[in-house]
């Protein structure tokens, strides 16, 4: 599709939408009852600390490591690196042959890591430890279960739930917290999950890390749910992730969850660009989506900027590998992810552009509107070349895909929020929203 023609298409709709605006404030549906928890300690970069471990026999050093393979659209990915993030002790302090120790903890290598995550980097952690002359590597909630024993700090516990693939805030309690029982057993307060679209929840759960460093779910709460003025482009398959912020900082969730969703998108970029290739798609098609790729990293880094201005710190994607998938399954995607929920979020981007407060949000959005509205141009192109290889019943599949996906979006934009959204984000709202989706399904998507 011509981009130009949604540029002006994108113009009528906002000249359209003059509603009043319309803003209740709107948050979560439940939190457990936090008397009597504490913060979880972290490391600077967001991890738990690991200062006060009650690893029996004691350990002369222990380091906290992360495994990042970079993730570089243009580029193959090279090897990982290991970065350490934390330590306690000192290193070899009791070996019989020092520089021996030394050189294997600083060789000292893990393929495979607990509370694996993506977002342009992925990441893996693992501990290193040394005791005497033996160097060792713990990678997976069972080692760490066996290196602790008994569970008797708070450390231990949430070092074990984070292990359990579970999020921890550093400073919002609902989303990260540990208090003692009486019985010597821990509760810790995680997440899982995100606030974005169909069927998105981010859930609060309370996990019982028993003395033994069994951890077990006894409650959950969602505390946030998903609603569509997140949408700014594609979700990738098996995305995973988590979104930090809350209702105590709007702006910060926000942005937070924006920037999630932008690095996702690298990840339905490349993921799209591999199958395109798979099923013979012209270099051109093939080109545009790993350019569009090379424009996420750099929303990704722009938005992520604004929630950490705001507060919030964006968490990275994590998302499950899927086998290749057939035409019409990229077809289906296409056409709910790109020419329905991506060519919204362009629109919601532009809507942005003209109405934030906020100088430095209305310069992000001038830059990602241009980009996203591209991006819709090409989803649309796809679909064009896309149809004349599916059989007639594959195609009506595909637009009353695009229907659900329409009437879907429809119900998740009329959900009310924060009026600081409105007002120095720029968001559209509710009715706001709902005239622009009017215009979008009377002369694009009818």
């Amino acid at each position: 599709m011509n981009t130009n023609r949604l540029r002006q298409l994108f113009s009528r709709a906002l000249r359209a939408s003059l509603a009043t605006p319309l803003v209740l404030a709107g948050c979560g549906t439940g939190s457990t009852n936090l008397s009597g928890y504490s913060n979880v300690e972290c490391t600077p970069q967001g991890a738990p600390a690991i200062d006060d471990l009650s690893i029996q026999p004691a350990q002369d050093y222990v380091a906290l490591r992360a495994i990042s393979y970079n993730f570089d659209p243009v580029a193959d990915p090279p090897g990982p690196t290991y970065e350490t993030q934390a330590t306690t002790g000192e290193a070899c302090a009791t070996a019989t042959d020092a520089p021996a120790c030394q050189t294997a903890l600083e060789n000292a290598r893990s393929t495979d890591g607990f509370h694996g995550a993506c977002i342009q980097v992925c990441s893996n952690y693992f501990l290193a430890t040394t005791r005497g002359d033996e160097v060792k590597t713990w990678s997976t909630l069972e080692s760490l279960q066996q290196l602790i024993g008994t569970v008797e700090t708070t450390q231990d516990a949430a070092l074990l739930v984070f292990a359990a693939g579970y999020s921890l805030s550093c400073d919002t309690l609902e989303r990260g917290a540990v208090k003692r029982n009486k019985d010597g057993s821990f509760n810790v307060v995680g997440t899982k999950g995100f606030a974005c679209g169909e069927g998105s929840d981010l859930i609060q759960y309370v996990l019982r890390v028993s003395t033994n460093g069994k951890v077990d779910e006894i409650e959950d709460h969602v505390l946030e749910k998903g609603n569509g003025n997140c949408a700014v482009g594609r979700r990738p398959v098996g995305l995973q992730g988590t979104v930090a912020g809350g209702c105590e900082d709007a702006l910060g969730h926000y942005f937070a969850q924006t920037a999630h969703l932008e690095a996702a998108s690298i990840h339905a970029f490349l993921r799209l660009r591999e199958e395109l290739a798979l099923h013979g798609a012209e270099a051109a098609l093939q080109d545009a989506v790993l350019a569009s790729a090379v424009d996420e990293v750099l929303h990704t880094e722009m938005t992520g900027r604004l929630a950490r201005r705001f507060g919030a710190t964006p968490p990275p994607p994590s998302v499950a590998a899927v086998p290749p998938r057939a035409l019409d399954a990229v077809a289906l995607d296409n056409a709910v992810e790109g020419c329905v929920r991506e060519t919204y979020g362009a629109l919601v981007a532009h809507h942005q552009a003209l109405h934030a407060r906020d100088a430095e949000v209305r310069e992000a959005m001038v830059r990602i509107a241009e980009d996203e509205t591209r991006h819709a141009g090409l989803s649309w192109d796809i679909d064009r070349w896309v149809r004349s290889r599916l059989s007639a019943p594959e195609q009506e599949a595909l637009r009353e895909a695009r229907k659900r996906a329409v009437a879907l979006l429809r119900a998740e934009v009329a959900a009310p929020f924060d009026a600081a959204l409105v007002t120095e984000a720029g968001l559209p709202t509710p009715e706001v929203a709902l005239a622009l989706l009017d215009t979008l399904e009377q002369e694009l998507w009818a």
